[in-house]
């Protein structure tokens, strides 16, 4: 992030830089250089004193050509320092939504801050039954570009009640800022604890280890992110398959004033073993409402394009508290 500075950043003078290059050292030509001549003869020594003053023409030239690339490289980076201190430095209150969509973004709560994200979801199967799911994350700054998350949903299966699901606990580092391709990329590897029961099935019984990587690239207001991720499960495949993994594109921007869109096309690849499935692909639509800076608010749906993946609506808010080292 880019620091405040007290006040402007006063330019320094183009006059008292010429002046630091008018000396005798460089500008051979001034009056200093100018008594050896004098006391040349007339005669024999013509040839030696044309010599010297194409000498001293030269050292002249050379001087006046130091001059002028030092002056314009000091303008340059006058002109630099100016805009860096007038770019306004990133609101660390700003809320940044990771909901609703399956991919995240690059970027991290600032450091020292907290951030929670909650919601509701219902789906809709293909048998008609119900279930739902109410995801509740909280995210810690911990460095610039370090942010731990920590996910504890409610979960409530089809033809079951509700009941806490599987905590999961991740790192998201940003490695990398601006990269001419692919923007902001970072990493986040996470684990999820078997917190969630899989007999009544808000769970899977499994510990797993995942990885995901992320680029955000920013087009003027509109946003893309892309993900790709694996995850590595515990036990024997009977109630989760053992390999999975996921990918999704999202789009973001504004609508007018602090309405906002997101659109995304997700799929999980087909998974072998007994628990195995098909390939699932989906669209997730929607509009944000940014209520203030620090609060947004979401609202949407899912719907599947093949695979089971059950028909959805959901809405959410992000919330930005504060630091924490008040």
């Amino acid at each position: 992030m880019l620091a405040h500075h007290a006040g402007p950043i006063p330019a320094p003078s183009m006059r008292s830089v010429s002046h630091l290059l008018d000396t005798p050292a460089l500008l051979l030509g001034r009056e200093s250089v100018r008594d050896p001549y004098r006391k040349m003869s007339t005669g024999s020594d013509q040839a030696q004193r044309r010599s010297l003053s194409e000498k001293r023409g030269i050292v002249m030239s050379m001087g006046a050509l130091v001059k002028t690339f030092v002056c314009g490289l000091v303008a340059v980076l006058v002109a630099v320092v100016k805009v860096a201190a007038q770019t306004p430095a990133p609101d660390p209150r700003a809320g940044m939504p990771e909901r609703p969509s399956v991919a995240t973004h690059a970027g991290t709560v600032a450091a020292g801050f907290v951030e929670i994200e909650a919601g509701v979801e219902i789906d809709r199967y293909d048998d008609a039954s119900n279930g739902g799911l109410v995801p509740a994350v909280i995210k810690i700054g911990l460095a610039s570009h370090l942010q731990l998350t920590v996910q504890t949903p409610l979960v409530r299966p089809s033809g079951a009640g509700i009941g806490v699901g599987d905590v999961s606990v991740g790192i998201k580092w940003r490695v990398v800022d601006d990269t001419p391709l692919f923007g902001d990329l970072a990493a986040l590897p996470a684990v999820k604890f078997p917190s969630g029961s899989a007999t009544t099935g808000t769970g899977t019984g499994t510990t797993d280890v995942g990885l995901l990587l992320i680029s955000s690239k920013q087009w003027g207001e509109i946003s893309l992110d892309l993900n790709v991720g694996f995850t590595r499960r515990s036990g024997d495949g009977g109630n989760a398959p053992r390999n999975a993994s996921l990918w999704a594109a999202s789009l973001g921007g504004p609508v007018a004033g602090r309405v906002g869109w997101g659109a995304e096309v997700y799929g999980y690849p087909a998974t072998s073993g007994p628990a195995g499935s098909e390939a699932i692909v989906a669209v997730l639509l929607g509009p944000t409402f940014e209520l203030r800076n620090s609060l947004v608010l979401d609202l949407g749906l899912i719907a599947p394009l093949s695979g089971p993946q059950p028909r959805a609506v959901f809405a959410g808010f992000t919330y930005n508290v504060g630091s924490i080292k008040r």
